[in-house]
């Protein structure tokens, strides 16, 4: 157990995704207070990336106090997972399987579902898979500075979905500025865009906002007496 909040300490799983691959991931439980559940995705397993990186490791440390129980995992090729890089489309599969096994892992609610939302979250790279993943499970997406450059348009399913989309993204973006993504984003269903001053696309310094821009989305998708 965690000695300062009392949380379980985190657990190392394996995913496995629909076409046959064991993925490498972590789950943090928020405990009895759980309010909503995240999945994260993170940046360009091609530049360095992986559920370790600096906003996927903030996220998954600072949301389980918050009433978040987070899983992340490392999309395939990367450090202990199977399989090779699949270009952003075979990782759409490494998604839903990283749903499917945070589902798994969720204590059902009265009714016997798990009581709060779920998210999908991801940043850059992992932000723009996240937006080709219309899952029914997914109360909405959280999205830290996509590029919208890793698929084509035609295949961000979720611009078309009503679901909500928080964008968070850093003013001095080096791929798709605040700007260039309410440009792109013009048409799209259910958005919200905000911007992060004086930040770039790693956040350096600033991971901070996107810990309460989410605490304050999944409070938006299920308000919590009294406020949070």
């Amino acid at each position: 157990m965690s000695d300062d909040i009392g949380l379980p300490a985190p657990e190392a799983l394996r995913v496995q995704t629909a076409d046959g691959l064991s993925l490498e991931a972590e789950y943090a439980s928020a405990g009895p207070r759980e309010r909503a559940a995240v999945v994260l995705a993170h940046p360009h397993p091609m530049q360095g990336g992986s559920m370790r990186s600096l906003v996927t490791s903030e996220l998954f440390r600072a949301l389980p106090p918050l009433g978040m129980s987070v899983l992340r995992f490392n999309f395939r090729g990367v450090e202990g997972s199977e399989g090779a890089h699949g270009g952003g489309v075979d990782e759409h599969d490494d998604v839903i399987a990283a749903i499917d096994a945070l589902e798994a892992q969720r204590d059902p609610g009265t009714n016997g579902a798990p009581a709060g939302p779920l998210v999908l979250a991801g940043w850059s790279f992992g932000a723009d898979v996240s937006l080709s993943v219309t899952d029914p499970r997914l109360a909405g997406w959280f999205l830290i500075a996509p590029p919208l450059r890793v698929l084509p348009d035609s295949a961000f399913a979720a611009a078309r979905d009503p679901r909500p989309k928080c964008f968070v993204v850093p003013e001095r973006d080096q791929f798709c500025p605040p700007a260039k993504l309410r440009e792109r984003t013009a048409g799209w269903d259910n958005v919200d865009v905000n911007d992060v001053p004086g930040a770039d696309h790693f956040l350096v310094g600033r991971t901070r906002v996107a810990v309460d821009a989410l605490s304050s989305f999944v409070d938006r998708l299920a308000p919590t007496p009294g406020g949070r």
